[in-house]
């Protein structure tokens, strides 16, 4: 691809994304943070993890997503007598005149856009179910392996683990999502806002946007996006100092950190960070799009000591003791 063409495409894709979040700020009232960092996974195809209390619009956000999107969506709400079967699917046994055979029915799981509403709220056995399909993109069910739709994204919410009636996530799952977002409560003015739309005769909706091809066409062009040496080891750096062996790592790292970051977490940082700058209409990362994405990339990564916990200390605090390497 020229300079030229390169030029092209980052236009074409930030009008596109202008367009997609007009739509999505119909619905949507002060959530601007929110939207781009859900913007930047679903450009970077990853999965996202989406936390806040009861009330706060997780699930209109996803739906009102999904609504720009020419895609198939499913919903699935997660209960705790929810079954890993009634995730993935079941294999059933039929008995038509010509004899006995088994024939599979699939799970809200075979969809481009699936959301996983209150997803702490099945027990762990279900929740490992999506192991497979967030990672491989594909099924086992019934000694046969079967490939999930292209796209496929996981859009889950949940409330703070803190809540009555949740079981946290496995680290195994956690780091299986690309992006773990906040939301916040609404300021005075957004709350305002927020009730008069949805008390008003008509309730605005969002348009469709994107299909696949051109989901697929921004993702590839995110691939495109040059990481510079130096931004590239900046980032391995930081890292790395996640983990408490390590010998750059901060006191902070070392006294409040159990477990850091895998590599699957340096490969979000960086595929967020070309995600930004393609949202930004650059040819290359930046450092900021590093700093801006770091927290959401890393936050749910991190298996913060027993110590930390009694503090009341969160992983976004001990990120900040990291976040300075990232600078080039």
């Amino acid at each position: 691809m020229t300079d030229t063409d390169a030029a092209l495409a980052l236009e074409n894709a930030q009008q596109l994304l202008a367009t997609l979040r007009e739509q999505i700020g119909r619905v949507i009232v002060g959530m601007d943070g929110v939207v781009e960092e859900l913007l930047i996974a679903l450009l970077a195809d990853g999965h996202v993890l989406l936390e806040g209390p009861p009330g706060l619009g997780k699930t209109l956000l996803v739906r009102t997503l999904a609504s720009t999107l020419s895609l198939e969506f499913r919903r699935l709400q997660c209960t705790p007598d929810l079954m890993p079967g009634d995730v993935t699917g079941t294999v059933l046994l039929a008995e038509p005149g010509s004899g006995t055979h088994f024939s599979f029915a699939a799970g809200p799981v075979f969809t481009n856009v699936l959301l996983v509403d209150e997803i702490n709220r099945a027990t762990p056995k279900t929740q490992s179910a999506l192991l497979e399909a967030m990672e491989e993109r594909h099924v086992t069910a019934g000694g046969k392996t079967r490939p999930l739709p292209e796209p496929f994204v996981v859009l889950a919410t949940q409330n703070p683990v803190e809540m009555e009636g949740t079981y946290p996530l496995p680290e195994a799952q956690l780091d299986r999502f690309l992006l773990k977002i906040l939301l916040r409560s609404p300021s005075v003015q957004d709350l305002e806002e927020i009730v008069r739309r949805t008390t008003a005769p008509e309730v605005p909706a969002a348009a469709a946007v994107l299909d696949a091809t051109a989901l697929a066409g921004l993702r590839a062009l995110v691939r495109r996006i040059a990481l510079a040496p130096a931004l590239l080891s900046a980032l391995s750096r930081a890292v790395a100092a996640t983990h408490p062996q390590c010998a750059a790592a901060p006191p902070a790292i070392r006294r409040l950190v159990r477990y850091g970051v895998s590599p699957r977490g340096a490969r979000a940082l960086a595929l967020a960070a070309k995600a930004r700058a393609v949202m930004a209409g650059r040819p290359h990362v930046a450092t900021a799009d590093l700093t801006a994405v770091f927290a959401p990339a890393m936050r749910h990564r991190l298996v913060l000591s027993f110590e930390a916990e009694a503090e009341g200390i969160d992983a976004d605090s001990v990120l900040s003791e990291v976040a300075p390497l990232l600078q080039a």
